[in-house]
């Protein structure tokens, strides 16, 4: 009979929060898939215990199949991020598809995530949200998905490294708005947990002179509800809009998406219209 892939949470930074479930559950596998297996050591050493480890990035990106055989040869595997709920914005998330692809079990050992745990104590609204994981690296990218979520009216989750905070702070004033509510969640459950509600322009000021230290998860409040819903932009407004976008170095077609977000009018529709204001003010330059 084949195995069981086991999920298995550890604690985000206190490991006093380890659940006896997560520890028994290390203990009775076969072996440990690790995201990092130095840092899985050093959890291991304070359960004490000792198994063999591999690295899932091995599997994740298709060097081997020698997880999932093992399991299908009937040992029980118990697969571990650095911190937090694994697969979640992380490559273990393909072993998982190809396990249940395969027949295999997969069992959820579940404890903290950052995620979940930043949105409960940010004081944004709860009832509905997303999350966005890490922005892409590549710039064009990022100001794409960022113009996605302009109209995004759900609390939106990001989570990102001291070394690119800030530039992820100026991105998200220059797409959103200074006056945007943000609560940064630094160093959850840890000695230097920091949980700080502010806006956008303003955290952007704090980090100009404060070095960003710890891993962040930023908690941001979604586009607010227009005034009166029954007042749709037109068109052209759509299209100003649009033009505005790409002076903020959107390109035209992901800045025709985003205008087009919540109105009556398509891409198409937008970008055509943008089209025409740029004509014009070649035009007339």
């Amino acid at each position: 009979m084949a195995g069981t892939l086991y999920i298995v949470a550890t604690p985000i930074g206190n490991l006093d929060d380890m659940p006896p479930r997560v520890a028994a559950t290390f203990g009775a596998a076969d072996f440990i898939a690790a995201e990092d297996t130095r840092v899985t050591m050093k959890l291991l050493n304070f359960l004490g215990l000792k198994k063999p480890m591999v690295s899932y990035y091995e599997h994740a990106l298709q060097k081997g199949e020698g997880i999932l055989r093992r399991i299908e040869a009937g040992e029980s595997c118990a697969l571990c991020s650095d911190a937090g709920m694994p697969c979640v914005s992380d490559p273990g998330e393909v072993i998982v598809r190809d396990a249940l692809a395969r027949g295999i079990k997969v069992v959820p050992v579940p404890a903290a995530s950052a995620c979940v745990t930043a949105l409960a104590v940010s004081g944004q609204d709860t009832s509905r949200w997303v999350f966005e994981g890490f922005l892409p690296v590549n710039r064009k990218q990022k100001k794409e998905r960022l113009a996605e979520l302009l109209q995004e009216k759900r609390t939106t989750i990001f989570y990102e490294a001291p070394h690119k905070l800030r530039t992820t702070l100026d991105d998200l004033a220059n797409a959103f708005g200074s006056d945007r509510s943000i609560t940064l969640c630094r160093e959850l459950t840890k000695l230097h947990e920091d949980i700080w509600k502010t806006t956008l322009g303003e955290a952007v000021e704090h980090y100009k002179t404060n070095e960003p230290r710890g891993e962040y998860v930023l908690v941001m409040a979604g586009a607010p509800e227009t005034a009166d819903p029954e007042q749709e932009l037109t068109l052209e407004q759509a299209a100003h809009r649009a033009l505005e976008l790409t002076g903020q170095g959107f390109g035209p077609t992901a800045a025709a998406k985003a205008a087009a977000q919540g109105t009556p009018y398509s891409k198409s529709e937008v970008y055509k219209q943008l089209l025409v204001l740029q004509q014009g003010q070649q035009a007339a330059e």
